[in-house]
C-alpha cells in the first residue's frame, strides 16, 4: 500500500474513533490543518522537478478530495445519530389523545351582576359605572353621612393618597356615590328643561361595582360587590320600591312564592329606611328570614346634593350585595370560595 493509501486509510479510522465533533474536528487538523500531513506534503512538492511536480501534486489532491469525502461522511453520520438520539428523547405517542384546552367561563359573581343588569334593565334602569378610588364628597358628605360615622374611622375604611387633609381619598365602601354623580349629570342634562319648570325624565338607574371595607370572615370580604338602584321622579313612593323590588328577587331566584318583609331601619341617606328580608317557600333555607338589602326613602339633604328640589322630587334608593345573592342561589356557604381562584369550586358554575 502506497504511503498516500495508508494516509486515506489512517483518517478512516481517526474520523471513526471521533465520539464527538470536537474530537472529528482535532482529527480533521492532524490531515487538513495548516500543519497537517497532507498539507505538509504538498509543501514538498517545492522541491521536486516539474513533471514529478504535476504527478505527485495529482496524487496528493485525490488524497486531499478523500480525505475531505471521508470527513463530510464522519460529520454526517455524527449529526444523523444526535437526529436520531434527540427524535428518540422527544418522541410522541400520535395514538395518545391531544390535550384539550377547556374553555373558559365567567366567576359566579359576574354571571349574578349580570343577570341583577338583565332584570333592571327590562324595567328601564340605567346601569352606570364609576370610580373605585372616590373622594370624601361623594362617598359621605353627599351622602348625608356626618364626619363622626363610623364608616369614616380608619378601622373600618381604607384610605389612599389624595384629597384634602382632613377629607383624604378613599376606597369606596359602597356604590352609592354612583347615585349623586349618576343624578348630578342627569340634572346638568335637563337643566334648562327643570329651570322652565318643564322637570325632567326620571332617574332610574343601578350602580354595580366593587367595594372595599376592611373586614373579613366567612361571610365578609375586604373587597366585594355591592349594587345600589336608584328612582328619582316627581310621583315615585314606596310602594313603588316594593313592587320593583319584589319583582327583582322572584323573577332573580326563580320563584314568584319568595316572601318580602321590610323592617325598619335607619341610613344617613335615607329616610324612612328599611332591612329588606326575604323567605323561601321551601329548600334548605324554607321558613328563614335572610337580609338581602337595605333601601328607603332618598333623604331630603341627598335629594339636594343631587341638584334637585325636594318639595318637588321624590324617590327610593336600595343596595344590596352580589356576593350574598350569588352564595343564597347557589347555597354557598363561606364567601371567601369566590375569591380563593380555586378552578375545582368556580368550574362548576359553567
Amino acid at each position: 500500500m502506497s504511503e498516500l493509501s495508508q494516509l486515506v486509510e489512517q483518517a478512516r479510522q481517526a474520523f471513526a474513533q471521533a465520539k464527538h465533533p470536537a474530537e472529528l474536528e482535532d482529527a480533521k487538523a492532524l490531515f487538513l490543518g495548516k500543519s497537517g500531513r497532507i498539507t505538509e506534503l504538498m509543501k514538498g512538492l517545492s522541491s521536486l522537478s516539474v513533471e514529478e511536480k504535476k504527478t505527485q501534486g495529482a496524487a496528493i489532491n485525490e488524497t486531499k478530495r478523500a480525505v475531505e469525502g471521508l470527513l463530510q461522511d464522519a460529520r454526517q453520520a455524527m449529526a444523523d445519530a444526535a437526529l436520531a438520539k434527540q427524535l428518540a428523547a422527544e418522541a410522541l405517542d400520535v395514538t395518545m389523545p391531544g390535550r384539550r384546552r377547556s374553555t373558559g367561563g365567567l366567576h359566579p359573581v359576574s354571571l349574578t351582576l349580570e343577570r341583577i343588569e338583565s332584570i333592571f334593565g327590562s324595567m328601564g334602569f340605567d346601569v352606570a359605572d364609576g370610580p373605585e378610588i372616590e373622594t370624601d364628597w361623594f362617598n359621605f358628605t353627599a351622602l348625608n353621612t356626618p364626619a363622626d360615622h363610623p364608616a369614616r374611622s380608619m378601622h373600618d375604611t381604607f384610605y389612599v393618597e389624595g384629597g384634602q387633609q382632613d377629607a383624604p381619598n378613599l376606597l369606596r365602601t359602597h356604590t352609592s356615590p354612583m347615585q349623586i354623580r349618576h343624578a348630578v349629570q342627569h340634572v346638568k342634562r335637563y337643566q334648562t328643561d327643570i329651570e322652565a319648570g318643564k322637570g325632567m325624565p326620571e332617574i332610574r338607574v343601578i350602580a354595580p361595582g366593587r367595594t372595599y371595607r376592611v373586614d373579613s370572615d366567612a361571610t365578609h370580604s375586604p373587597m366585594f360587590h355591592q349594587c345600589e338602584g336608584l328612582w328619582i321622579g316627581e310621583n315615585v313612593s314606596f310602594k313603588d320600591l316594593r313592587n320593583v323590588f319584589t319583582r327583582f328577587c322572584q323573577t332573580f331566584f326563580e320563584n314568584d312564592d319568595l316572601v318580602l318583609r321590610f323592617r325598619p331601619s335607619f341610613f344617613p341617606f335615607t329616610e324612612p329606611s328599611a332591612e329588606i328580608d326575604i323567605q323561601f317557600p321551601s329548600g334548605p333555607l324554607a321558613g328563614r328570614w335572610l337580609e338581602v338589602a337595605g333601601s328607603g326613602q332618598v333623604h331630603p339633604n341627598v335629594v339636594r346634593n343631587m341638584g334637585l328640589d325636594p318639595e318637588r322630587y321624590i324617590g327610593f334608593a336600595f343596595g344590596m350585595g352580589p356576593d350574598r345573592l350569588t352564595m343564597l342561589r347557589y347555597d354557598i356557604g363561606d364567601l371567601r370560595l369566590f375569591f380563593d381562584g380555586d378552578l375545582r369550586f368556580l368550574q362548576q358554575f359553567n
